[in-house]
């Protein structure tokens, strides 16, 4: 039931009905998109840019919805949410959610009904993880024009990791935070080190990984038997990348997750001094967003990773 209207059909493909999506109800709009009718749609909330909200078909399948006004949002972001849930959902059994259908204003996906984590979900999590980072990608970076939040992600693909991390994951934010008053001069340059420090600190080559790019707790809804993904910022990257970022705000049965993906994919040695390096991109990304309130944990963060611990 997957289908989009980001590129060239936009609002003309859902226009074939007679209806514009940007007018209407909201419902009008879902189903000017999804090419089905709904019965019924409920704002829920707002998230960045873009409003959450239900949605209810005719035959009961519940949805969750994001979407934004004409004019506002970044206009590529949920093309890019899409194309990265479709992208890791090429693996098998890969644990994300299937988005049924977007343009460049809307986001349809199906709702999940959350239970509480067990450790037998977590365990099926860490297996799926690993297969899904273990099916690969051509280059670090992507096809696409990436996101993260609200935020730009610069894709453009790149055959060396640390060049790729250091330049378009660290820089780019480290210099908007600075821009921003969330960091001091003097705060930039302890960041500055690590940044120019990415090659020494890497450890052995990997090859890219299929990862999710933004893979904290809140983008995993437990289920009953296991765990779905949302929201990624999805790209070849670094495989450590995805555990390090469930580590750094914390996830039920995070032991269980990563004792079970090494049975799959053990990971190199030395991983665990290399935990701080890769939570320096999320860190740097919330420092953007929300301002000095984690200037303190960023700074930390940078110091144990110049340590390698």
């Amino acid at each position: 039931m997957a289908r989009s209207f980001g590129s060239g059909d936009g609002d003309d493909g859902a226009r074939r009905g007679g209806r514009d999506p940007l007018a209407g109800t909201l419902a009008d709009r879902i189903s000017a998109v999804l090419g089905l009718r709904v019965r019924r749609a409920a704002r829920a909330g707002t998230s960045h840019d873009w409003t959450l909200s239900y949605a209810e078909l005719g035959d009961g399948t519940r949805l969750f919805v994001k979407s934004t006004a004409r004019g506002e949002g970044a206009p590529g972001v949920f093309e890019a949410e899409a194309r990265g849930l479709e992208w890791l959902g090429r693996c098998f059994g890969s644990p994300v959610i299937t988005p049924l259908a977007w343009d460049e204003r809307i986001l349809v996906l199906p709702l999940v009904e959350q239970r509480d984590p067990t450790p037998a979900a977590a365990e099926r999590l860490g297996r799926q993880l690993a297969g899904t980072h273990l099916t690969g990608a051509g280059s670090f970076g992507a096809d696409w024009p990436g996101y993260i939040g609200p935020l730009p992600l610069d894709n453009t693909p790149a055959r060396d990791w640390p060049s790729f991390y250091a330049e378009q994951r660290l820089r780019p934010y480290l210099r908007q935070a600075l821009d921003q008053g969330a960091l001091t001069p003097s705060d930039a340059r302890v960041i500055e080190r690590v940044v120019d420090s990415v090659e020494e600190l890497a450890g052995e080559p990997e090859p890219p990984a299929r990862i999710h790019g933004d893979l904290w707790n809140g983008n995993v809804l437990w289920r009953e038997r296991d765990a779905v993904l949302i929201d990624p910022a999805a790209h070849g990257g670094h495989r450590e990348a995805d555990l390090a970022m469930l580590a750094l705000f914390g996830l039920p049965h995070l032991d269980r997750v990563r004792d079970a993906y090494n049975e799959v994919a053990p990971l190199s040695s030395g991983w665990r001094g290399r935990v701080a390096l890769h939570q320096m991109h999320p860190l740097l990304v919330h420092l953007c967003l929300f301002g000095a309130a984690y200037r303190t944990t960023a700074l930390e963060t940078a110091k144990a990773a110049l340590r390698g611990n």
